[in-house]
Order: C-alpha cells, then sequence, then structure tokens
C-alpha cells in the first residue's frame, strides 16, 4: 500500500516565554467549530481503477469502478475521520485480480472522532489479494500473465462459441494474419484450492458491485463456479485467457430424491459487460438444470438488471413451449373482447395447475418466475394499439398487484406491511394493509383520504409493473427477428 505523509510538526523552544491572553466565548466557539473533524464519505475520497497492464498504473483514465456503496466499509456513518484532503486510489488488476493502494493526504491528525485505521477497512473489501509495494504489482502483470489459463486448465467446457477475426495490416506485414476467439463457458468446483484462491480474489467485485453480498464458504463441495472467459489463439503465438466473468450456484437437497439449482452469486466485469455474457452464462446454467434434471433453477435475490435477463431468456423459452401455446391464446382471447370491468364474473388468466407443473419439469422454471414471464407472455399476443384489449390487460395487471400487495394467497388473517418507493430521501418506506375482505369495507378509523392513497400507490406499481412487462416484451420482439 503506498502512503504519502507529510513532516511531524515542530515544537517551539520550550525556554521561551509565552505569552497568556483570553479569547472571547464567541471566539472559543468558533474555534472549536472550526477545529471540529466532520470526515470525509468513503464515496467521496476512494477511487477504483480496473487495469489490465503495468501502463496503465497512475493513468487516471483508465476505467473506474463504480461501486454500489463503499461507505459501508466505514464505520457505522461510512466516513474517515483524521486526514485533510485525503485522496485513495485503488488499482485492481483484471490480470490477477490484485490490487494495489495509493493514499495521500496533506496532514493526519485527531480532531475529535480519532483516526480511521485505512488497511483494515480496505482489507475488509481486497483481503489478501493487497500487494504492498508499486514494483511487485507491476511486475504481477508478467508474472501472473497466465494466472486464469493455469486455474480454469482442468476445467470442463460448457459451452464454445468461435469466431475469426484477422489483425490489421502492417507496414511489416505483407497480408493480414488471422487468429481465432473463443467465448467458452467453464465448470470447476469451488472447493477446488487453485480455483478458491481465485474466488477470494474475486470477491473484492462480488462485494464493490452485487448488493448484500458475502464471501462464501468454499469448502463447501456443493458450490460451483461457472466462468465466462474469452480465449484468444494468434498462430505462432501464446494462447491468452482473459476472464470475462463468472457465476456461482449451490445444490440443494429437495425431497425426497432431486436437487435444485439455485445461482447465489452472477457478475460480469464492468468494462465486459452488455456483451451477452451474462446471457450466455444463464443460458449454460439453464440447460444444466434440464440434462441433469434438477427439480427447478433459482436466482437468489437477482438484482433487477439480471431479472430482466434472466426473464426475457425463460420467456423465448417458453414461447417455443408447444404445451402452453393454447392456454396462451384461449387468455388472450378474453383480453380482447369486452370490458373485464364489467363483467360480473371473474376471467381467469393465471395458467392451470398442470400448465406450471409441466413447465418446472420440461423447462425446469419455478412457479415464481413462470408467472412472471406469463404476463409478459399474454401481453405478447395483444395488439398494443387496441385500447380494449390493452386496458382489459391493465385491469387484470392492477388486480393482480393487488392480490401480490393484500396477500390474498397468504391466508393472513391480521394486518401486512409492505415496502413501496417514495419520493423522499428514504429509498423505501411501508404501508399496512388488513386482509382484502376487510379492505372492502372501510375499517374503524380509516379514512377516505387513506383509501385513496392507497389505490394512487397500487395503481402507481401496477404502472411500474406494466413498464417492467413493455420493456422486457420489446427486447424479446428484437431478439425473435
Amino acid at each position: 500500500m503506498g502512503l504519502k505523509k507529510t513532516s511531524t510538526d515542530q515544537t517551539s523552544d520550550p525556554k521561551k516565554r509565552r505569552r497568556v491572553g483570553f479569547a472571547s466565548t464567541g471566539d472559543l466557539i468558533l474555534n472549536q467549530a472550526l477545529s471540529f473533524d466532520v470526515g470525509v464519505e468513503a464515496n467521496d475520497c476512494i477511487k477504483i481503477y480496473l487495469v489490465s497492464c503495468k501502463e496503465e498504473l497512475g493513468d487516471e483514465n483508465s476505467f473506474v469502478v463504480d461501486p454500489i456503496d463503499l461507505n459501508q466499509f466505514f464505520g457505522d456513518d461510512g466516513r474517515i475521520y483524521g486526514y485533510k484532503n485525503l485522496k485513495v486510489k485503488v488499482w485492481l488488476s483484471s490480470i490477477s485480480f490484485r490490487a494495489y493502494v495509493q493514499v495521500s493526504y496533506d496532514t493526519k491528525a485527531d480532531g475529535g472522532k480519532g483516526i480511521t485505521l485505512l488497511t483494515p477497512a480496505l482489507e475488509k473489501i481486497f483481503g489478501e489479494s493487497i500487494i504492498e509495494k508499486e514494483d511487485e504489482f507491476r511486475q504481477s502483470f508478467s508474472t501472473e500473465s497466465h494466472y486464469i489459463k493455469a486455474v480454469i486448465s482442468n476445467g470442463e467446457v460448457m459451452r464454445c462459441e468461435a469466431t475469426t477475426k484477422h489483425n490489421n495490416v502492417s507496414n511489416n506485414q505483407l497480408e493480414s494474419e488471422a487468429f481465432t476467439i473463443e467465448h467458452q463457458v467453464i465448470r470447476m468446483g469451488l472447493n477446488n484450492m487453485p480455483v478458491g484462491e481465485l474466488y477470494s480474489r474475486l470477491v473484492s467485485l462480488v462485494l464493490l458491485l452485487v448488493d448484500g453480498c458475502s464471501p462464501l464458504d468454499i469448502t463447501d463441495p456443493r458450490w460451483e463456479i461457472y466462468f465466462v472467459v474469452e480465449k484468444k489463439t494468434v498462430p505462432q503465438a501464446d494462447v491468452s485467457i482473459k476472464l470475462l466473468g463468472f457465476a456461482i450456484i449451490y445444490r440443494f437437497f429437495h425431497y425426497p430424491d432431486s436437487s435444485r439449482l439455485r445461482i447465489s452469486q452472477i457478475l460480469v466485469l464492468p468494462p465486459c459487460q452488455g456483451q451477452g455474457h451474462g446471457r450466455h452464462l444463464l443460458e449454460v446454467i439453464n440447460s444444466v438444470s434440464i440434462s441433469e434434471n434438477m427439480y427447478d433453477m433459482t436466482v437468489e435475490e437477482p438484482s433487477d438488471e439480471l431479472q430482466q435477463v434472466r426473464t426475457c431468456i425463460d420467456v423465448l423459452r417458453l414461447l417455443a413451449f408447444e404445451p402452453i401455446k393454447l392456454t396462451i391464446t384461449s387468455i388472450s382471447s378474453k383480453m380482447k373482447h369486452g370490458k373485464l370491468s364489467k363483467m360480473t364474473y371473474k376471467v381467469q388468466f393465471d395458467p392451470p395447475e398442470n400448465v406450471i407443473e409441466d413447465v418446472r419439469k420440461t423447462l425446469k422454471i419455478n412457479k415464481k418466475q413462470f408467472l412472471q414471464c406469463w404476463e409478459i407472455l399474454i401481453y405478447l399476443n395483444l395488439d398494443p394499439n387496441d385500447c380494449s384489449s390493452m386496458d382489459n390487460y391493465r385491469l387484470v395487471i392492477l388486480e393482480r398487484t393487488r392480490a401480490n400487495i393484500l396477500g390474498k394467497d397468504s391466508g393472513s388473517a391480521g394486518k401486512q406491511i409492505i415496502e413501496v418507493p417514495n419520493d423522499y430521501d428514504h429509498e423505501m418506506t411501508f404501508v399496512m394493509f388488513g386482509p382484502k375482505g376487510r379492505i372492502q369495507n372501510t375499517t374503524e378509523g380509516e379514512t377516505e383520504e387513506t383509501k385513496t392513497n392507497r389505490e394512487q400507490q397500487l395503481r402507481e406499481l401496477s404502472e411500474e409493473r406494466m413498464k417492467e412487462i413493455m420493456q422486457v416484451a420489446e427486447k424479446v420482439s428484437l431478439l425473435r427477428v
């Protein structure tokens, strides 16, 4: 860890006489206010760079990693105390995934809140991957240039897509030179020692970029990791391998004699995002769940972005699944005729249980995920320009939102608390609801304003869901072309 300090203060000659005076109360309060250390947020003084060669070290134009929240690693208030003009630069190698830290500041002193120890806090993130000496970090780009290649050498290739490209012709070349690029997905056990060591280096990116994640127990044999890598083969040169991303799954026992796959962590390196590598990982894991006859496949607390990619993939799979096509057509036709708001009976929108079970057995899509995909499948069978069918569809989504929030299927007779977005500083707030049977009647103490606000919130949540449905439907339509 590089550290830049200023010289210590010189003490005055003890033999010199000092004059004693009295400051006014106002001056004392002002001086105390000026000297009190308010600290600095970790997010404001720490910058993380992802570099692929030694020449990028020190170059502030290098790729900047945008972490979710660095404050969480620095005490309850997320602030660093005791430094003036503190700057922390972390250089993370995309070759070896080792880190080098540079720290600079003007002065360091206890301003009333102590002096934050930077090293322990940074080690919470980067662990033992931190290299203290700059020269050693620079050398790691050559000494560990084949690190990823060595770790995955014994892995099982689950998928491989190859393309041939050509180098640009230079003055010394008569013709361009062809080379091969392969994108591979490789499966390995996380309890394999070299793999576990690599994961211990990668975990810093997980902590920085995946909300709510924590390190895994790499000794448990039920953990598996899927790497997506780029393999470049150039004639008369070494084969190079670059890590693009990874996913970690756990095999849970499912009574009586089956297993279910759960994706616990999935990450594509920031410079490689938006290129389809996350989709490739999900597609391979879906294939594994089918080929190895898992009970189903789930994802642990997926982000909105991951959930959208996952849903796009599953909707495309479901569109090609013949056993559900007749049911989709039947339910979609009901959206096209009449006004649901004026009907005296409830239209069946959800798929039958036998269809849900067929999808789980064949495609390994769990019920919760399938019901989300079902809404999109029905939408894709409607004409967005047909106002009548779209009004009916929006009404169905509103009623489904209402049922989900009010716990229609929970069987609970008591009140329920749900979290909903709001327009204030807090990320979420909560609303308390009673069961459906009681909500339809005015409860004691409930005002008309409360009922109106509750209905407005339900409609806002329903509209948010409509936007999600339309976004996925648009992407699916493009992929089907």
